[in-house]
């Protein structure tokens, strides 16, 4: 009977005994404070908005990186489009018609395929602009003054970004000189008219 009861005791004894918990599990099961959980919470959404600027900011300079290498590559080519201008406008004096529509073809294709990808021919109609025109020469004319009247090279951009200005010829009126010319010297005989009479004035 006694040892029975020694081995029951025993049994109770194991059965009692608590287990132990290690450190990882101790560091789970506390809790933080208000504060420290407000502070951490605040330290992980910051975290989040910068890796997000990141991530916009890392997008952004890849997509310039690529428009400027497409730029420069799209200004490569203008010479080749310029090869082809002349070679159009030597092809439409020659009487084989199929040589002609062959450049043309070509011509068509590859300037289609640089559209595609943002070239843009520059407008030349109309006046002068000097952000996008570079005069060579003026000629007598009966278009208005400053007024584009013929181009000798095409100029480009790519969207937005200046490739090459058009070389152009702009119109000149003589008589709009002459009329601008005596209306500076009409106002100032004016001028020292004026000057005149209240310089007697004074006397």
């Amino acid at each position: 009977m006694e040892e029975k009861n020694e081995e029951i005791k025993k049994d109770n004894a194991v059965g009692d005994e608590k287990p132990v918990k290690s450190g990882g599990q101790e560091a789970v099961e506390k809790t933080v404070s208000s504060a420290e959980y407000n502070e951490l919470k605040e330290r992980f959404l910051r975290l989040a908005a910068e890796f997000d600027n990141y991530k916009k900011r890392t997008a952004a300079d890849i997509s310039n990186a690529k428009e400027l290498g497409v730029a420069e590559f799209i200004r490569s080519m203008l010479y080749i489009i310029d090869e082809f201008d002349i070679a159009l406008n030597s092809a439409s004096k020659s009487s084989d018609r199929n040589l002609v529509k062959g450049i043309e073809l070509l011509y068509t294709n590859f300037i289609d395929t640089l559209k595609s990808n943002g070239l843009k021919e520059i407008d030349t109609s109309g006046k002068f602009d000097p952000y996008k025109h570079e005069i060579i020469m003026t000629k007598k004319s009966n278009s208005k003054d400053g007024h584009i009247i013929e181009v000798i090279k095409k100029g480009y951009m790519f969207k937005d970004k200046l490739l090459r200005v058009a070389s152009v010829i702009v119109s000149k009126n003589d008589d709009e000189d002459e009329s601008a010319s005596e209306k500076e010297n009409s106002a100032k005989n004016d001028k020292n008219e004026n000057n005149k009479n209240d310089t007697n004035k004074q006397k």
